[in-house]
């Protein structure tokens, strides 16, 4: 491969380099820009109709060959890894270390699928015996597993370049069910969307896969997204983004003749609960490890921790304090599209006109940089203004002040739907954390005790999600082997013979 990859501005649909009538050029933070095919809903439908004739042979397909795709998807993606981040830095601006630990975790998910296949727990197979002399009725015999659902279209995040995107953990997923995958590939950063692409495409070739069971559609406008959520043939979505473009691509889930699942996860603005002895204890502490994980990649994360909620007083003095004193040696840094960064200052400017918050730090930085802002309201003007719990994707913090531990509860139970909210507490603060985490546990998919929520582990338990709007799905997760469950449905056999059913029911059907 040369050391600078040039991309093909093309699509990749079934296994073919397409192009098309219109192009748009993509926008880096630094290097040269490259012209990219628009996808239509041509190219959509394409792309569908031929991820169904795939799936009539890669749904079916052993769990050891998909194992061996997934794995080979891996070594390719390394193969290309000097490329990749070159290509990807240029597109983000994301450092180095950025881009190569994501790639890491990109690969390390494609790995942890085979493997979570390969044990075959995920087809939660279940056996019950026929009794043909039960009365007053014999049992039938039943046997049931996961199946795969068909064609799945997949939105890759602005945020994350590899990890959430073309081969990202929703690819993974549904490579790993059985499912062929439709990326529509997001316009921050077209050019490492196709490099992965091409990554996929070899492996598909070297396993001897069936090359419609992946395709690429690049575009920067609404078309080709919307075109995969309303086509009949694809039969779940997988999508990382605002609130506002998965709400309206959620509706036409909805919305359609035969309504399909769409997994989005949306928006969330992680509070922390700062109890009274941790907070007196090692306030300064938690107000540095605050701003570090706040700031983190410009505040660019879904799991940025936007709010902290502590009791007025002293020790919200000395944090707030603190916290700000962090903030102010932040340098500011470009964000991963001018867009983002415009829309990071509408934001902070709605809510500092609310009049509700006080603003303790403005960033002043223009263009495409942002650098971080700290407000702080008092619990009555929390409660008082809904618009304060909206995410502001950006280094934006807001320090609540409760004045009691009433209301800190009040608070919580106000919250909305959250994918993560942490208690920073010591032993004295037990009975105030129990009286939260009843509550809490409704709010949201994972809770964190004197931590920070950015760094989200790919493992057997994490969870990822959480009631609306942090995701449309609140009993599913977008990170983590569970997430394999979003592209599989139950399927029970009654009474069929051993001959016809999957390999996987043979031989007494459980495990």
């Amino acid at each position: 491969m040369p050391e600078s990859f040039q991309p093909r501005g093309k699509h990749l649909i079934a296994g073919e380099w397409v192009g098309g009538d219109k192009t748009f050029a993509s926008d880096p933070v630094m290097g040269p820009s490259h012209s990219f095919a628009v996808g239509s809903s041509a190219d959509v439908d394409r792309a569908a109709k031929a991820a169904e004739e795939a799936f009539w042979t890669y749904g079916p397909s052993t769990r050891a060959v998909r194992a061996a795709f997934l794995n080979a998807i891996a070594d390719e993606i390394e193969a290309r890894a000097e490329a990749i981040t070159e290509i990807a830095t240029q597109e983000s601006g994301l450092p180095e270390a950025r881009i190569n630990g994501e790639r890491g975790r990109t690969t390390g998910q494609l790995r942890l699928f085979a493997k979570h296949i390969e044990k075959g727990d995920y087809l939660d197979r279940r056996h019950d015996p026929a009794d043909p002399e039960r009365k007053p009725a014999p049992k039938p015999d039943l046997k049931l597993m996961q199946l795969p659902i068909g064609p799945v279209g997949v939105f890759g995040a602005s945020n994350f370049p590899l990890a959430f995107s073309t081969a990202g953990g929703d690819t993974a997923s549904a490579l790993a069910a059985g499912c062929p995958v439709i990326v529509k590939g997001h316009p921050a950063h077209p050019g490492t969307g196709e490099l992965v692409a091409e990554a996929i495409a070899m492996a598909i070739e070297k396993t001897g896969q069936n090359p419609s069971v992946f395709s690429l559609i690049q575009s920067n406008t609404n078309e080709a997204g919307e075109a995969i959520v309303t086509h009949p043939l694809v039969r779940a979505v997988g999508f990382t983004g605002s609130l506002g473009g998965g709400r309206a691509l959620f509706d036409l889930a909805s919305k359609r003749p035969e309504p399909i699942p769409f997994f989005g996860e949306l928006g969330s603005v992680n509070p922390q609960f700062l109890l009274p002895s941790a907070l007196g204890a090692r306030g300064e502490k938690i107000a540095e490890g605050w701003a570090g994980s706040l700031s983190m990649g410009v505040g660019q994360f879904c799991t940025n921790p936007g709010v902290a909620i502590a009791l007025d007083g002293e020790n919200a003095d000395t944090f707030v304090g603190a916290a700000q004193s962090a903030l102010e040696n932040v340098l500011e840094q470009p964000m991963l599209t001018a867009g983002i960064a415009d829309a990071y200052r509408r934001s902070r400017d709605k809510l500092s006109g609310l009049g509700c918050a006080q603003a303790r730090l403005a960033s002043k930085a223009e263009g495409r940089n942002a650098g971080p802002d700290l407000l702080e309201a008092t619990g009555d003007d929390w409660l008082a203004n809904p618009d304060l719990q909206h995410e502001v994707f950006g280094p934006l913090g807001i320090v609540v002040r409760a004045k009691d531990e009433d209301q800190m509860r009040e608070i919580a139970s106000g919250l909305e739907g959250q994918l993560t909210v942490t208690l920073h507490m010591d032993d004295a603060d037990t009975a105030l954390a129990s009286s939260l985490m009843p509550i809490l546990a409704r709010k949201a998919g994972r809770l964190i005790a004197n931590g920070f929520p950015t760094g989200v582990e790919v493992s057997d338990a994490m969870m990822h999600g959480g009631p609306y709007p942090a995701s449309t799905n609140v009993s599913t997760t977008s990170v983590g082997t569970l997430a394999i469950r979003r592209f599989l449905r139950p399927v029970a056999f009654q009474d069929i013979p051993a001959d016809l059913l999957p390999e996987d029911l043979r031989n007494g059907g459980g495990s």
